[in-house]
């Protein structure tokens, strides 16, 4: 940058200006008119050269043996300082190469919190709930996506799977929509902030519904209370009720939960103490019989 400022002082532009337009001191570029090369670069200079002549020579050396090499011709260097030379010119043996960073597309940015802990609906298909638990198995874990809409507290769509995967969250939304008949145009997806949930899968199966992203603070679980208290029922209910053997013992176990004893014998003081299949079946009988 300083033969720059020294351009721009002769096409009469002051050294001070330039020097703080460009965020450079004034101190330092007087010095580089006296010393434009100072004696340690030259000297990086010579041994850059050293290590390259001895590169051309020996291709299959590493920088280690290049520092063999040049300190042999009087240069007293590290080991270190070679592998930086080597690394920012490029030079590597020929029986190996550089590691190479893979490259990575930037995540989905996070909803805005739509909800502000306000788990109200007027009607249903206007707020679902969404959340992962997982349990294990002597056969290993097994993982558990629901998604509640608030309107009934009714599990509208779930999926189980050995994997967190987006995959689970995604076979989750879709069951919900076609339990729904598909009319979820403008509800709200409220969710935490976990990977799953922003990965873009999720984000194309909300779009291709039309349906509005909403997210929580990160470490906050009061953002998404009302979800945590349906994985606490199913948690004493079920989970930890004894251990399970096989995956597919505990899958069973928590459908069943959910679609016979938590959907249509367990009355809810929030509903009138109505199970959430009766109070959608009151409140909204086409809903109901649609499901």
């Amino acid at each position: 940058m300083y033969p720059l400022v020294r351009e721009l002082a002769d096409d009469g532009i002051p050294v001070v200006v330039s020097c703080r337009v460009l965020g450079l001191a004034r101190s330092a570029y007087y010095r580089s008119l006296h010393a434009p090369i100072v004696d340690s670069q030259l000297e990086e200079a010579y041994l850059a050269n050293a290590i390259h002549d001895a590169h051309l020579d020996d291709p299959e050396f590493g920088y280690r043996f290049l520092a063999d090499e040049v300190r042999l011709g009087d240069h007293d260097v590290s080991d270190r300082v070679v592998w930086r030379i080597c690394r920012d010119n490029g030079w590597w043996s020929v029986f190996g190469k550089p590691k190479q960073r893979k490259g990575s597309k930037p995540g989905t940015p996070a909803h805005d919190d739509l909800v502000r802990r306000d788990f109200t609906a007027d009607a249903p298909n206007e707020l679902w709930l969404a959340d992962i638990t997982e349990h294990r198995t002597r056969e290993g874990k097994l993982y558990v996506a629901a998604i509640k809409d608030v309107f009934s507290n009714r599990i509208v769509g779930w999926a189980i799977d050995e994997r967190m995967k987006a995959r689970l969250v995604v076979a989750a939304i879709e069951m919900a929509v076609a339990r729904r008949d598909g009319d979820v145009a403008g509800c709200i997806f409220h969710s935490d902030r976990g990977s799953n949930f922003g990965a873009r899968k999720v984000q194309r199966a909300l779009a291709r519904h039309q349906m509005v992203g909403s997210m929580g603070q990160v470490g906050s679980a009061g953002d998404n209370a009302a979800m945590e208290s349906f994985f606490s029922l199913l948690q004493k209910n079920v989970l930890n009720r004894r251990h399970w053997a096989t995956r597919d013992e505990l899958r069973i176990e928590i459908v069943t939960w959910i679609e016979r004893t938590y959907h249509r014998r367990r009355r809810q003081a929030r509903l009138d103490r109505l199970t959430p299949i009766e109070y959608e079946t009151i409140m909204t009988p086409q809903t109901a019989l649609a499901a």
